[in-house]
């Protein structure tokens, strides 16, 4: 497994062009194409990760700040998606875990119970990450594999069943034959539908629009992504009591995102329509009556204005929920910045409209603490398997951006648990 330690090492932006060429080449692209469509996408992931670096390492310490403000201390701390991901990496299950992935994938695309090639590799973490928190819970190793594939396997097939919505309603980015095989956002597509349905309900409130287009309309300039990231990096800035200069830099920084995430997402989906293509022409030859998806990265779609104004508008609401939820110990801290994944998925359920995915939003981000509450001893004793240290004054660890803290990670567990005390 050394190998796949070394290629999961390079990270998305050197290891996916690796992937899209290869894959080019299968599906008898030129050399020439395939090599473009790969550099295509890498250079896209690189520029999609220097600007999500440049909103985490400017809302990251605004974020703490926040907290440091409210004087929280709580007994379990938010450890970020990092982390999680080499707790996930790290676990004793990785091995076995990852060469059955990739089984089961292939299995399940010849016995055609999904459409997802799941390429996405660097985002199995998300997977092992939900077993090593099994195995901390059960000290079951062959449970936690077992339990781990099946969440997998489960994970394909509701990528196959939401892809047609996300690419009917994502309609500034070219999403055909993509799907996103992506547990920690797809775990929450129940709370965007749930939320819609009962706004949907309410009079008055059901025919108020804050979608991005409606919000242009009516403001104009004001309205367009780059003064809302503009006014919302203010305001977070202003909570942070952050000085007038400090609170202009966080404002461009976040104005800046909101305009450049667009078109980075652009030239990697470039990179990805040249392969589509491939792979359609040579699977409609292959298997005439088959249809297939390219399973990618959430990141995809998180350039989306409504996905990131809401994203930055959940950063002070986590904050006063941490404070105010009865019984809550998860402390917000080091996924503050990352909000905007959680609301990936959910978006084109909830219309786009930033309203319906603030409330949304919310209740995700009180069920992920209440789950983070419960299950911080299994998340903490998964992070020492997987020989992480526990940071000097942190009792619990826990993350926002990650699988075991979702509704179906908490009911995962502990149905393993019941699962292994029975047997």
């Amino acid at each position: 497994m050394s190998f796949i330690n070394s290629i999961i090492g390079l990270g998305a932006a050197v290891m996916m062009p690796i992937i899209f060429f290869f894959v080019g080449m299968i599906f008898r692209l030129k050399v020439s194409q395939a090599f473009k469509a790969g550099m295509l996408v890498g250079i896209g992931f690189t520029g999609v990760s220097l600007v999500i670096n440049l909103l985490l390492d400017n809302l990251g310490p605004a974020s703490k700040q926040m907290v440091s403000n409210m004087g929280l201390h709580l007994t379990v701390v938010d450890t970020g998606w990092p982390t999680a991901s080499t707790i996930g990496w790290g676990s004793p299950l990785m091995p076995v875990a990852v060469v059955g992935f990739l089984a089961l994938n292939t299995i399940l695309l010849i016995t055609k119970v999904t459409k997802t090639v799941d390429i996405d590799i660097f985002n199995y973490w998300i997977f092992l990450l939900l077993g090593a928190n099994v195995y901390a819970a059960t000290h079951n190793f062959w449970l936690s594999i077992i339990s781990t594939w099946v969440i997998f396997a489960l994970t394909l097939i509701v990528a196959d069943l939401t892809a047609p919505i996300i690419q009917k309603q994502y309609k500034s980015i070219d999403l055909e034959g993509i799907s996103f095989p992506h547990l920690t956002c797809l775990a929450w597509i129940p709370f965007g539908i749930a939320t819609n349905w009962i706004i949907e309900k309410i009079p008055g409130l059901n025919k108020v629009q804050l979608d991005p287009e409606k919000i242009q309309k009516r403001f104009g300039v004001f309205g367009e992504p780059m003064t809302l990231g503009f006014l919302l990096g203010a305001a977070i800035a202003a909570l942070a009591r952050y000085d007038v200069p400090k609170i202009l830099t966080l404002a461009v920084n976040i104005a800046a995102a909101m305009v450049l995430l667009p078109k980075m997402i652009d030239i990697l989906v470039s990179g990805l329509r040249i392969v589509r293509d491939a792979v359609e022409k040579q699977m409609k030859k292959w298997f005439p009556n088959r249809k297939f998806y390219i399973g990618m990265d959430t990141a995809l779609l998180i350039g989306e204005p409504s996905v990131l104004a809401t994203g930055l508008i959940l950063i002070p609401i986590a904050i006063v929920l941490a404070f105010i939820l009865p019984g809550n110990k998860v402390l917000p801290f080091v996924d503050l910045a990352s909000l905007m994944f959680l609301l990936a998925l959910i978006t084109p359920f909830a219309k786009r409209n930033i309203l319906r995915m603030t409330i949304a939003g919310t209740l995700i981000l009180i069920c992920i603490m209440y789950v983070g509450t419960d299950i911080g001893v299994f998340y903490t004793n998964a992070a020492r398997m997987s020989k992480i240290a526990v940071p000097k004054g942190i009792q619990y660890m826990t993350n926002f951006i990650g699988s075991a803290t979702t509704w179906i990670g908490w009911v995962w567990i502990k149905v393993c648990q019941l699962i292994n005390a029975a047997f």
